[in-house]
This record gives C-alpha cells, sequence and structure tokens, in this order.
C-alpha cells in the first residue's frame, strides 16, 4: 500500500470515527444545542483543522500547507452562506430546536459523499481537459455578481423541484413525529415533514458545491489538499450554524464580501496562464474581504436595527 493511498484511507477513518463520536457520544440523547455547546465544538473542528494543517506543513512543505489554509478559509467563509439559508429553511418549516441538529447531522453526511463525488469529477475534468478551468472562473464571476444581488428572501422551499417530485410519488405527514424521518400511518410508510427538510439542505449544499468546488481548485489542484480542506470545512458547518443563527443576520454585509471571493477566485482562474497570483496573496485577500464585511456590518448596522423597529 502506498503512502499516498494510507493517507486517504487514515483521513476517511479519521473522520468516521468523529461522526460515529459525535452522533453516537455526544448527541445520544436529543437536545437543543446551546450556544456555548456549539462555539465549543467549533473549536474543537477549528483546532483539528489547523493540527492537520501543521501535518500538512511537516509532510508536505510550506506551499501545500498554504494551500491547505487557504482552501479551508475559503470553503469555511462559503459555507457561512449555507447558514443563511439554514436559518430560513428551519424557520420556513417551523422545525423544532429539540430536531435540528439531527437533521444537519445527516445533512453534512449527504454533503460530504456528494462533495467527494465532484471534487473526483472536477479533479478528473481539471487534469483530462484544462480548458475547463476557464469555465469554472467564468462562472465563479457570474455566480458573484449573482450572489451580491440575490436577497435571502428570494429562497421559497416550496418551489424546490427535488421536494415537489418527492411529493408526487411518496406521502408526506402535515405534523413531526418526534425526530423521526420517516413513519407508519395505516399501515403504509409516509415521510414526515423533518425528512422534506433534510432534503431541502441536501438540494441547497448540492447548489452551494457547484460553486465552492470550481472555486477550491482555483487554489490547488492537489485532489487531497482540496478534499480535506473541504471536508474539515463542511464538518464544522453544524457547530457554526447553533453558534451564529442568532446573529447571522446582523452580518448583511458577508454576502457582499462573499460574492467578492468568488469575483476575485475566478479572474485568478481565468488569468492562470497568464499570471499565476502567489497562494499568500490570496490568502490575504480572502482573509481581507472576509474581515472587513464583517467589521462593517457592526459598524454600519441596518437601518431597521437602528432604529430598534
Amino acid at each position: 500500500m502506498s503512502y499516498e493511498l494510507i493517507l486517504w484511507v487514515a483521513f476517511n477513518l479519521f473522520i468516521l470515527l468523529m461522526l460515529a463520536l459525535d452522533l453516537g457520544v455526544f448527541q445520544r440523547k436529543t437536545h437543543a444545542v446551546s450556544v456555548k455547546e456549539a462555539l465549543i465544538w467549533s473549536g474543537v473542528w477549528i483546532a483539528l483543522a489547523l493540527a492537520f494543517n501543521l501535518f500538512v506543513y511537516f509532510d508536505f512543505g510550506k506551499q501545500k500547507a498554504l494551500e491547505f489554509l487557504t482552501g479551508y478559509l475559503l470553503e469555511k467563509s462559503l459555507s457561512v452562506d449555507n447558514i443563511f439559508v439554514f436559518v430560513l429553511l428551519f424557520s420556513y418549516f417551523k422545525v423544532p430546536e429539540l430536531y435540528q441538529h439531527k437533521v444537519l447531522f445527516w445533512g453534512v453526511l449527504g454533503a460530504l459523499i456528494l462533495r467527494a463525488a465532484l471534487i473526483a469529477i472536477g479533479a478528473l475534468m481539471i487534469a483530462k481537459f484544462h480548458w475547463v478551468i476557464y469555465i469554472f472562473g467564468a462562472f465563479l464571476v457570474y455566480t458573484g455578481f449573482r450572489m451580491a444581488k440575490q436577497s435571502d428572501e428570494d429562497i421559497h422551499p416550496e418551489d424546490n423541484i427535488l421536494i415537489r417530485t418527492f411529493k408526487k410519488f411518496f406521502p408526506v405527514t402535515h405534523d413531526y413525529h418526534g425526530e423521526k424521518f420517516f413513519v407508519r400511518i395505516d399501515g403504509r410508510k409516509v415521510a414526515t415533514p423533518l425528512f422534506i427538510v433534510l432534503l431541502a439542505i441536501e438540494f441547497t449544499d448540492l447548489v452551494f458545491a457547484f460553486d465552492s468546488i470550481p472555486a477550491i481548485f482555483a487554489v490547488t489542484k492537489d485532489p487531497f489538499i482540496v478534499y480535506t480542506s473541504n471536508i474539515f470545512a463542511i464538518l464544522g458547518l453544524r457547530s457554526l450554524y447553533f453558534a451564529l443563527a442568532g446573529i447571522i443576520h446582523k452580518f448583511h454585509y458577508l454576502k457582499v464580501g462573499l460574492s467578492m471571493i468568488l469575483i476575485f477566485i475566478g479572474m485568478k482562474m481565468l488569468v492562470v496562464d497568464l499570471y499565476k497570483v502567489p497562494i499568500g496573496f490570496s490568502l490575504g485577500v480572502i482573509a481581507i474581504i472576509l474581515t472587513a464585511s464583517v467589521v462593517l456590518s457592526v459598524l454600519k448596522p441596518k437601518a431597521k436595527e437602528e432604529t430598534g423597529s
């Protein structure tokens, strides 16, 4: 077994172990996740990511470590946009706080599988067809401008094609049945609204993946670095949601910042054959834009927040 294969196997076994501990030990009893608990788990996932970054530094060198850190920060920042949508979905479907963690757990598990497949496809396409990187770049620039104009209020879960198709072929109850995704009523198996929320979350991640996967290939072409930085960012998404859900709406300039990051990454891909932007410069640009958007949101709150209405 080659060293590279050992790394892939070891990393995935570690991820499975952490997920098993999360669901089977720490979250064995259904409960509403407090902000304190969420902050602790966010710290744990960030610390694990940084520890892995240190491993990459000593095992692969400074360049790969910078690529991982930049990719992780990029994916982490883009995943924040998922949180805006999660808040809307849980509010729209009136999901009890008690069951939100379970939905996000299985949603993240599905996202891990989906992202692994998309990363494999993306890596293969770029390796075989170099010109694909220009398509990715143009798509990211377009997505960046679209994100800057899009309002979260434009999202209508009831219009989701996946949910509408599912409801045509499978009955759905009107009420929640605890934390169950499926129940038996009058002898037949029916889905609960909790499963519909899970479908909406999986569809949301699929949409966001088409932005984030091309973006990280602008940082590095190494599939292992792309995969590990992406996975670490996604694994910390649940705890980040519970930590920020109550205040995420206050960071109203964050979406503008994310759109600027996408445009920057897209432009970087479009000029890749003319000029290779240093990875350290990319890391600095992403960090500065993120920090500026958060600080500006705090210094210039929305009018209704200022008036208290």
